[in-house]
């Protein structure tokens, strides 16, 4: 589209707003837009790019407006812009001192730069990352991360075969072809404006990530199992664990968030699916989950996590989160962890994941779990895909790296439980941290309010029913944490 100056203006007030990280950028590009009606779609789409690209190359850009004129809102707006829309687009509307400036930025060699300004992360995530990649890997995977997610689909089989979903779209005029890995995955060109397809509003797909989609791949729930999504959040591994049971069994779908669960209803109606109970729970200390200890054949348990796997898609996470906001989700994941494994029955499979490139969140707590737990046993992520014909080798654990697989980051441990041993208790006087006294103290909490009520709140009741969305929900082009 042809820019006009006034989108300048616009594109600067909302940079503004969300480089004082007071919430999600796609949050306050959304509040944004609903403010100002007025806004196309083009010109939104404008905004929101060259906002989007100061938020991925915010270093690199603070560098290079050093040098320029007014003031530095103003320069990272016009680097943005200059970067999505293009110098020539932007020129007419710029000062001679601007122009001038911008001409000097475009003659600059990004290789030039300093390197830490080149990898355009925190000082902390780099540090955090030294240890596992060499120099030249490193700069590949940070060059990886601030480049925008390709758009991944989900076909299911409830409905649709791969096949057929590739032909639907092909006949839309929609250019897309096969994952590298995921057995039902499709990856789309560009951006298409997929709610308006019958094939969305039938149920052939639905948009995922094809490294979530290998998460569920792990879990390998068979026909008639029980099995849980221990935080389901908005339901998509949740809708692709109830296509891989072929509407059999039953499928909990817990989450502490009823408007994340909202969400679940209307792609619910839309797959076919029948075998889906979403529950709401208080925490992961919850009645109805100690309802079902010893009961459950596959758990999967996506932790809340710091998210920066998803910096692809998510931007602002990585100045949004801290060495202290990390340190802080370890100790509440090892406590989800270690509930969503008392549901298991002897020989059950519990896969723990996140979206996080961290090792303080993935490893860590799966090896302090594992400590604690001898009747646990890490089972080899490599081995579980080789069964299902997936020809993906990460090691004992599912590793996924946007440079190397083309996916969000993911980390995935799967473990079985094996025996009866019982876990391993701290000896006579050692100290009890505040974590598992917060735990306790909520585990005794929820027993007290189990048998005060007198409405049995069993997770066995049947779902509301879900009706049809007929608008569609929209698919967005920068997906938020919330689980996919």
């Amino acid at each position: 589209m042809r820019l006009h100056g006034f989108l300048i203006g616009q594109t600067e007030t909302l940079l503004a707003d969300v480089l004082k990280f007071t919430g999600p950028a796609d949050a306050v590009t959304s509040r944004f837009f609903r403010e100002h009606p007025k806004l196309g779609h083009a010109e939104r789409g404008v905004i929101a790019e060259a906002v989007f690209a100061v938020l991925r190359r915010r270093m690199e850009f603070a560098h290079l407006a050093e040098g320029g004129s007014g003031s530095p809102t103003r320069r990272l707006t016009l680097l943005g812009l200059m970067a999505t829309a293009g110098r020539s687009a932007i020129r007419p509307f710029l000062s001679d001192a601007e122009a001038n400036w911008l001409e000097h930025v475009a003659r600059i060699d990004p290789a030039s730069l300093p390197v830490r300004v080149q990898i355009n992360l925190p000082d902390w995530i780099t540090k955090a990352l030294d240890g596992r990649f060499e120099p030249a890997e490193l700069a590949q995977l940070a060059a990886a991360l601030n480049y925008p997610a390709p758009l991944d689909l989900r076909s299911n089989p409830i409905k649709a075969n791969r096949d057929e979903l590739l032909r639907s779209l092909s006949e839309a005029g929609i250019e897309a072809g096969e994952t590298p890995f995921a057995p039902n995955g499709v990856r789309v060109v560009g951006k298409p404006a997929l709610s308006k397809l019958d094939a969305f509003r039938n149920g052939w797909f639905e948009v995922q990530d094809e490294g979530s989609q290998l998460l569920c791949s792990l879990v390998a729930p068979r026909r008639g199992e029980m099995v849980v999504d221990f935080c389901a959040g908005a339901g998509g591994k949740t809708l692709a664990l109830g296509a891989m049971m072929r509407s059999t069994g039953r499928l909990y779908a817990f989450d502490v968030s009823d408007r994340r669960l909202a969400k679940l209803k209307p792609r619910l109606a839309r797959s076919g699916l029948s075998n889906v109970n979403p529950v709401l729970i208080d925490s992961e200390h919850d009645a109805k989950i100690k309802r079902l200890v010893g009961k459950i054949d596959r758990v999967l348990v996506d932790a809340p996590c710091s998210g920066l796997g998803t910096l692809r898609r998510n931007p602002d996470l990585k100045w949004r989160q801290t060495p202290e906001s990390v340190a802080e989700l370890a100790p509440k994941q090892l406590s989800i962890l270690t509930s969503a494994a008392r549901l298991l029955k002897r020989g059950g499979r519990l896969v723990y994941a996140t979206c996080s490139i961290l090792e303080a969140e993935n490893e860590a707590v799966v090896k302090q779990f594992l400590d604690a737990h001898p009747d646990f046993a890490l089972v080899s992520a490599r081995d579980v895909l080789a069964e299902q014909r997936i020809g993906l080798d990460t090691g004992d654990y599912l590793s996924l790296w946007p440079h190397r697989h083309a996916t969000d980051g993911f980390f995935a441990a799967v473990l079985e439980r094996r025996g009866d041993a019982k876990p391993k208790t701290k000896a006579a006087g050692a100290e009890t941290t505040p974590e598992e006294a917060a735990a306790a103290a909520a585990e005794e909490a929820a027993d007290v309010i189990a048998r005060a009520k007198s409405v049995d709140e069993t997770p066995d009741a049947a779902p509301e029913t879900a009706e049809p969305d007929p608008a569609g929900a929209k698919v967005k082009a920068k997906k938020s944490k919330s689980k996919q």
